[in-house]
C-alpha cells in the first residue's frame, strides 16, 4: 500500500558568497584620518584594534562600444628607389571576420549572448546599440548572427554531434518554431527544433539543437544514425521509429498525467485512484533523490533492491483499473500501458534517468526565446539559431563564459580558416584550453 506524505521543505537562504562567487572583489577599507584618529575626548592617537566586514554591495559597469580604426603603414626602401626599383612593403593587415563589414568577433558575441541567453530579439537589441551610441539595424545584426553562425561555428557543432554519438546516455525532446519564409510551406505552419543532450553522467557535458522543417520521427532517424545506446524520450510515437537502441520512458509525463487526473472540485479525493498513482510516481522519485550522489553501479543495485517491487506493485495497480473511456484518468492509464516496454529500461544501467527532464529543461531555452522573438524569417537564420543556442548552452553546462567562449571560437576559427580542423579539438568547452581562456570562475563578465 502506498501511502501518501506532504511535507514542505524549506530551501535555504543563499549566501553574499553563493549569489556572487564568480564575481572579483574590491575592498574598500573605511578608515580614520588626521584628526579624526585622536581620541574625541583626551585627544590621545588612536591605536586600530580590529576590522569587521559591514556590508557588500554589487557594482556594474554597462557595455562600452569601442570604435577600432585599422590604419595600414606601407613601406619603400630608399636605396633601391635610388636604383630605379620600387620595394614597397605593406604592414599585414588581420584578417575581417564578415569582409565590408563592421563586425568583429566581441561585437557578434555580445548579439548572440543577447539573443540566445537574455531573449532579446534583434529589433530590442537594436534600441540597445543605438543607447550604446551605434545605429545597427535588425537587418544587419541578422546578417551578422547567421553569417557567422554558419561560416564560424557550424564545424564545432558538427564536432559536438561527434562526440554526443559517443557517449552511452542520450536524452531528446522537439519543440514547434516558425519560419516565415521556407519554401512550400506557409509563414503559419509548424515548424521544429530538435533537441539533444548527454546524460547526467557522461564524460562530455553537451546540448544541441537541431532545425527540421517537420516532426517526423526519420530526423531523430537520421541525426542519431549508428547509435546504440541508452535514449530518453517522451511518450512521442515518432522515437518509436529509432532501431537498435534502448529507449527509456520518462516517469515525470507519467507522474504529470497522473497528477492532471486527480479532481480538482471535489472536496475529499482521498479516494481518487489517480491519487494512488500519484503516489506510486512520488515514491519513484523519492527514491531517486536518496540515491542521487550514489555511483552508476550503487545506484542500479539499489534500484533494483527498492524500485523493482514498487514498480511490479504499480503495474498491477494499473492493469486493474478500468477507467471511463474519456476521462482524464483513462488518458493517464492508457499512457502507462502504452509506454510500459519503455518504463522500466533505466533500471539497465545506474547511469540512466527515470525522466526526460535534462531534455526538457534544454529544451525551454529556446522556447523562452521563442516567447520574445516569436519566429525566424528565413530557413538560414533557424539553422543558424539552432548552432549558437548549441554553443551557447553547452557552454554553459560546463562552466564557461558564455559571450567570451563564442568570441574564442569565432576568434580561433578565424585565425585557422584555412585548416580549421587542426583546432577544432581545443574549441570543445571541456577542453584544456576553453576551460583555461573562458572558464566562469575566472571571467564573470557579459
Amino acid at each position: 500500500m502506498i501511502h501518501i506524505v506532504s511535507h514542505t521543505k524549506r530551501k535555504p537562504r543563499a549566501t553574499h558568497d553563493e549569489i556572487a562567487k564568480n564575481v572579483p572583489a574590491t575592498v574598500v577599507n573605511l578608515t580614520l584620518e588626521g584628526d579624526d584618529l585622536n581620541c574625541p575626548y583626551c585627544n590621545t592617537p588612536m591605536v586600530e584594534i580590529g576590522t569587521k566586514t559591514v556590508r557588500e554591495e554589487i557594482k556594474i559597469t554597462p557595455a562600452k562600444v569601442e570604435r577600432v580604426i585599422y590604419v595600414q603603414h606601407n613601406y619603400v626602401c630608399p636605396q633601391c628607389r635610388e636604383d630605379g626599383e620600387s620595394t614597397i612593403v605593406q604592414a599585414p593587415v588581420p584578417a575581417a571576420l564578415i569582409p565590408h563589414s563592421m563586425a568583429s568577433a566581441s561585437a557578434v558575441s555580445y548579439v548572440m549572448y543577447q539573443k540566445c541567453i537574455n531573449c532579446l530579439s534583434f529589433y530590442r537589441q537594436e534600441k540597445d546599440w543605438e543607447q550604446l551610441g551605434v545605429k545597427l539595424n535588425r537587418g544587419t545584426l541578422a546578417s551578422w548572427f547567421n553569417t557567422c553562425g554558419e561560416e564560424y561555428m557550424k564545424p564545432v557543432y558538427d564536432r559536438l554531434h561527434v562526440h554526443l554519438l559517443e557517449q552511452d546516455v542520450i536524452h531528446a525532446d522537439e519543440t514547434t518554431a516558425q519560419v516565415l519564409h521556407e519554401e512550400g510551406k506557409t509563414p503559419e505552419s509548424k515548424s521544429y527544433i530538435w533537441l539533444y543532450t548527454s546524460g547526467a553522467f557522461e564524460k562530455y557535458r553537451i546540448v544541441i539543437y537541431e532545425y527540421q522543417p517537420t516532426r517526423g520521427g526519420y530526423h531523430a532517424v537520421k541525426f542519431l544514425a549508428d547509435y546504440h545506446g541508452y535514449v530518453h524520450t517522451d511518450g512521442f510515437s515518432g522515437y518509436n521509429r529509432l532501431k537498435d537502441v534502448t529507449r527509456c520512458g520518462c516517469w515525470a509525463h507519467l507522474r504529470r498525467y497522473m497528477f492532471e487526473a486527480v479532481p480538482k472540485k471535489t472536496k475529499d479525493t482521498t479516494q481518487s485512484p489517480a491519487l494512488t498513482g500519484l503516489a506510486y510516481c512520488d515514491r519513484l522519485f523519492d527514491i531517486e533523490r536518496e540515491l542521487a550522489d550514489f555511483t552508476p553501479d550503487k545506484r542500479k543495485q539499489k534500484r533494483l533492491e527498492l524500485e523493482r517491487p514498487l514498480l511490479d506493485s504499480f503495474w498491477k495497480w494499473v492493469e486493474k483499473q478500468n477507467p471511463l473511456g474519456c476521462s482524464k484518468l483513462a488518458k493517464a492509464v492508457n499512457y502507462a500501458l502504452n509506454q510500459k516496454p519503455y518504463m522500466e529500461n533505466y533500471l539497465k544501467d545506474g547511469r540512466c534517468s527515470i525522466s526526460n527532464n535534462a531534455a526538457e529543461r534544454a529544451v525551454k531555452s529556446y522556447v523562452m526565446g521563442r516567447k520574445n522573438f516569436l519566429f525566424h524569417d528565413t530557413v538560414k537564420g533557424a539553422t543558424a539559431s539552432a548552432i549558437v543556442y548549441t554553443l551557447a548552452e553547452t557552454a554553459k553546462v560546463n562552466g564557461l563564459n558564455i559571450r567570451l567562449y563564442l568570441e574564442t571560437v569565432m576568434t580561433k576559427m578565424l585565425d585557422y580558416k584555412n585548416e580549421p580542423e587542426s583546432i577544432l579539438e581545443d574549441l570543445m568547452p571541456w577542453s584544456e584550453m576553453m576551460q583555461e581562456t573562458c572558464s566562469l570562475n575566472k571571467h564573470s563578465e557579459i
